[in-house]
């Protein structure tokens, strides 16, 4: 048997600044330092970017209060869909450019923080949005400060958008999701305030939870020397498996708030490494059907790690004394994300979320494309990739 895990809780309800990998400001209620985050970074009128599901939610009000209470001038932009599009991040951009805004605060899920990036990354540059694909070489930029000062606020466990410069965007004319990056949008501070993630659903808990959880496991497995990313996705692995299912029966548990929202952090860092198969394939379900993205994972899950588990040597063991199991094996840690998913109410195929068998070849063929299929830590025919779709679609899990 592994040896147990202690995890000391006492930390998670203190407020401490971190300064890697960028200045990271934690605790519970530290959204009311915004107007003090706001003078440090130099943004005297910002734009709030959020996303269509949240522009209603009592944070945004209260961040747009506690900003006017200080005399600080803010818009609110609030265009971004679940899956973000490049029509959307032009819209944006001409937000931001009628506001005269200075700087940015993107608060809400992933696709919040994602749309935020690409509009920084366009609205003042004077490239185009495509030119920022991760694999193409950095654009010739007019001036190094060209990128707005950049604030993110998670609402959300699970993006570990926020302390990295990398979007995901929908290519609306390939019906295609790509990686934008430049390290002109690293935030200059992120706000992890776990009272913010207090009210949300149980499902939204769960959904987001699981893409924390795939981030984890996923970085992790990504070959090649990178000690730093390997161990911030062994500690985000530890604190979601820990916490995760109290965070959903319990969703008023501050500890368990704070041990998702540092876990997903930390997941997040880690994935700067790479990840694998199941965002190849979610990515292109997300962009042609606009699927929830940590749902759309979460399903996708327990194929790939069958998939990739056999063939990731001595890192079974790791995952399994993370996750705190009794063995370690391959198929110790499939059952565990399996009784996860089941307890915390993911479907058990993406039929039950409308994808349709049909799409099962033209998914494939746009996932070999995705930037995360390279870092897959198993070679990947277009096969395997189509017989994971299907699987995923049928049912993921027995």
């Amino acid at each position: 048997m592994l040896p147990a895990i202690k995890i000391d809780e006492h930390f998670l309800n203190d407020s401490i600044d971190w300064e890697f990998p960028i200045p990271i400001a934690y605790g519970p209620g530290r959204l009311n330092d915004i107007a003090e985050f706001c003078k440090k970074s130099e943004i005297s009128k910002p734009l709030i970017i959020t996303d269509k599901g949240s522009k209603e939610l009592p944070f945004i009000s209260r961040l747009a209060g506690l900003l006017e209470s200080a005399s600080i001038q803010n818009n609110l932009f609030y265009g971004i869909s679940p899956n973000p599009r490049d029509d959307e991040i032009n819209a944006g951009c001409n937000a931001y450019r009628r506001g005269n805004h200075d700087g940015i605060i993107a608060i809400g899920g992933g696709s919040a923080l994602d749309g935020a990036k690409a509009i920084g990354m366009t609205v003042n540059s004077g490239v185009n949005l495509w030119d920022f694909e991760y694999r193409k070489p950095d654009p010739i930029l007019n001036s190094l400060d060209c990128f707005p000062n950049f604030i993110t606020i998670p609402t959300t466990a699970g993006t570990g958008a926020e302390t990295e410069s990398t979007a995901m965007i929908t290519d609306t004319v390939q019906g295609m999701k790509f990686c934008l990056a430049h390290l002109g949008m690293r935030p200059s501070l992120a706000i992890l305030d776990p009272e913010l993630t207090v009210g949300l659903p149980a499902n939204l808990t769960a959904w987001t939870g699981v893409d924390a959880l795939t981030h984890a496991l996923e970085a992790y497995l990504v070959p090649g020397l990178n000690p730093l990313c390997d161990g911030a996705a062994l500690e985000g692995l530890k604190l979601i498996s820990k916490w995760l299912k109290v965070a959903f029966d319990e969703p008023k548990n501050i500890s368990a708030r704070g041990g998702m929202l540092i876990g997903s952090c930390l997941a997040g860092v880690a994935f700067t490494k790479g990840l694998g198969l199941v965002h190849s394939i979610s990515h292109m379900i997300g962009a042609e059907y606009n699927t929830q993205h940590g749902l759309t994972n979460a399903i996708i899950l327990p194929a790939v790690m069958k998939f990739n588990l056999p063939y990731v040597g001595d890192k079974v063991r790791s995952i399994s004394h993370a996750m705190d199991l009794k063995e370690a094996s391959s198929d110790m840690i499939v059952q565990e994300i399996e009784q996860i998913l089941d307890y915390v109410n993911i479907p058990r195929s993406l039929t039950e979320i409308g994808i349709p068998l049909e799409c099962k070849k033209r998914i494939a063929k746009k996932a070999m494309l995705d930037s995360a299929t390279a870092t897959n830590p198993r070679l990947a025919q277009i096969e395997d990739v189509e017989e994971l779709t299907e699987i995923s679609i049928l049912a993921a899990r027995g």
